[in-house]
């Protein structure tokens, strides 16, 4: 594990022409940012109060009047706690959860909402402050008060995810606080010490614009209330500072990640400005968006996941899984190729968020109760591009239909611990193999063979390849497919069969009814004193086209083009390669990307260089945009 910077602002020419001139041997890492690799990670996400009570005492909370014991009333709290995640921590590593994502653990307000209270999380009363009813019934929930001590649960459970080699995401809102209640609306305090409230704002912290009546409309997006929740004023410097301020609390606590609620309902500079702060107080911490109901089609959404500075859940995969596996849409696989087919437009595909259903709208299984639907939507989502995100319970078909299963019968109990069901087993294969085969967490993906009932991709990246067939159907045969393995003997991931590569196919290849075969290929890994993940957008590559790194190191071939960095194609707007550096680790390096063309010159960036102190070890990211 590598050391976090202190600083990450560019550093000055007068500083680089000193390094670059004396080579001096002092600590150059307060001149980098690196970034946390989050692509190989599985994400779980729970809903705190209904996952496991671990701690009985703590139950009742501020008010046991908004506990129910029975667990019957679907708006109150059931006593699922932070000691309940701790002590599923193994469950949830043998099931190759990587990364915990739970609901937001800030003070909420105390009170009943349209007769439910805020046991998800989202009705924030103090974001310097842990929610009571889930730590210890008499620890202090002042971050201040126990940042030298830490010694609440919640600390607790970073030191037991981080002995495990998970990760913890915090769920954060900061576009709201709470509802009117009892006459009270936006209580907002600062560590226990009130700063605002809606109907006496004379600071001016909160919007006072109604609610939003026209979704079409920017500005009311932006600027009026969701379901009547007190909505923040961005445009309030103080109000910034204490949210950012907030947030850096819980990461100086060990928080991983971030997963922010209700992101277009802010202006992007706004997210620009928070992502910029946060990250320049940790520059390791990955955070991803929800912006509800994102499609690749949608201009603002792909705007808002290319320049906010984080990713988003990536609704259109999600609701275009649901439709062809749940609901049976006749155009079938082709639509979620269709979604695939449009990756370019996005600066991150590979970053993006999957998932098939979440704590806003119905489980999968309240669609289409079949497992072998649920299967084969699992092994899509843990083997295509982006980011895989399961629901808490789906590994035990954890659903309740009433009502169709909408909010808030889609966040029951959770009531089964098996290790053996079938998705808790396919869950735990391809998790590993995503942290095995670079292919599927860091390369490109493509289709190879495509009906309305069967679908089969590769997924590839160097000498690394995963193929991956799937039907919905009755069992079927493929005459001949492509698979880019290499020729022989390979065994299928999840059901233990052998099948034979012949000139790179697979011949009469049979699916069985909604079936799911993948196929695993890993070749060499990049290995170096520092890898650097390189990834240029906004090149247009045609066919013969490739893209390559020089520069004045030995690694980049000292701006011989004979003997730069090949990258790999990701789609037609993303080249990515991990570049090993040995002899210049530690080193101030110059770079520039160019475009190597059969029979033509190439045509090198259109800028003098691109400068980077490389780290002494581990791994850093480049994001870079091809200046043509």
């Amino acid at each position: 594990m590598v050391s976090t910077p202190r600083f990450t602002s560019p550093p000055s020419e007068e500083v680089l022409e000193e390094v670059k001139q004396s080579e001096a041997d002092i600590d150059l890492e307060f001149l980098y940012t690196r970034d946390i690799e989050f692509r190989q990670e599985t994400i779980y996400f729970i809903v705190v109060d209904r996952f496991y009570d671990g701690d009985p005492d703590n139950s009742e909370g501020p008010n046991p009047e908004l506990y129910d014991p029975t667990q019957t009333e679907w708006g109150k709290y059931w006593g699922g706690d932070l000691q309940g995640v701790i002590d599923k921590l193994d469950y949830l590593k043998n099931l190759g959860v990587t990364a915990v994502w739970l609901t937001p653990l800030f003070e909420q307000v105390e009170g009943v909402f349209f007769e439910s209270a805020a046991i998800h999380g989202y009705w924030t009363k103090d974001f310097k402050r842990l929610n009571p009813r889930f730590i210890g019934k008499d620890e202090n929930p002042s971050l201040n008060a126990t940042q030298e001590d830490r010694n609440t649960v919640f600390d607790r459970l970073i030191e037991e995810l981080h002995k495990r080699d998970m990760k913890l995401v915090l769920d954060i809102v900061c576009n709201h606080s709470s509802p009117d209640i009892g006459g009270t609306k936006g209580e907002l305090y600062d560590d226990g010490e009130l700063i605002a409230e809606f109907h006496n704002d004379e600071q001016h912290w909160y919007h006072h614009y109604g609610e939003v009546m026209d979704w079409e409309n920017e500005w009311q997006v932006h600027n009026c209330e969701l379901a009547g929740l007190a909505t923040f004023n961005e445009n309030n410097a103080a109000y910034r500072n204490y949210i950012k301020s907030a947030i850096k609390q819980w990461l100086d606590r060990g928080v991983d990640a971030l997963r922010v609620d209700t992101v277009k309902h802010m202006p992007i500079w706004f997210w620009q400005e928070f992502c910029a702060d946060i990250q320049t107080h940790r520059p390791d911490v990955f955070i991803f968006g929800e912006w509800i109901f994102n499609h690749p089609a949608d201009d603002r959404s792909v705007e808002f996941a290319n320049n906010s500075g984080m990713s988003v859940l990536d609704f259109g995969l999600c609701v275009t899984i649901r439709s062809v596996l749940a609901k049976g849409a006749p155009q079938g696989f082709h639509l979620i190729q269709d979604i695939f087919d449009q990756d370019y437009r996005y600066s991150g595909a590979t970053e993006l968020v999957t998932f098939i259903d979440n704590h806003d709208m119905p489980r999968f299984q309240s669609l289409n109760s079949d497992p072998e639907m649920l299967r084969i939507a699992i092994a899509l989502i843990m083997t295509c591009r982006g980011i895989p995100c399961l629901y808490y319970g789906t590994e035990q078909y954890l659903h309740d239909d009433t009502d169709g299963g909408q909010d808030p019968y889609n966040r029951p109990m959770m009531q089964s611990w098996d290790n053996d069901t079938e998705i808790y087993q396919i869950i735990r294969r391809l998790s590993g193999l995503r942290r095995l085969n670079p292919a599927v967490s860091l390369g490109s993906q493509w289709q190879k063979y495509i009906t309305p009932e069967v679908y089969c991709y590769v997924r590839k990246y160097r000498d690394s390849r995963c193929f991956v067939a799937m039907n919905r159907g009755l069992t079927a045969i493929i005459p001949s497919v492509q698979t880019d393995l290499p020729d022989g003997e390979h065994t299928c991931i999840l059901s233990q069969r052998k099948y034979t590569v012949t000139d790179g196919c697979l011949n009469n290849l049979e699916i069985d009814t909604r079936g799911v075969i993948v196929l695993s290929h890993i070749g060499l890994r990049v290995k170096g004193t520092i890898i650097v993940r390189a990834q240029l957008n906004g090149v247009n590559t045609q066919p013969g086209e490739t893209i390559a790194i020089i520069g004045d190191c030995p690694e980049l071939g000292c701006w011989d083009i004979g003997k730069a960095f090949h990258m790999e194609y990701i789609n037609d707007n993303t080249w990515f390669g991990e570049i090993p550096f040995d002899e210049s680790a530690g080193k101030l390096i110059t770079y520039k990307y160019v475009m190597l063309r059969e029979g033509r010159a190439p045509q090198r960036e259109n800028l003098v260089a691109r400068r980077w102190v490389l780290a002494g070890e581990g791994i850093v990211k480049w994001r870079d945009t091809w200046a043509g």
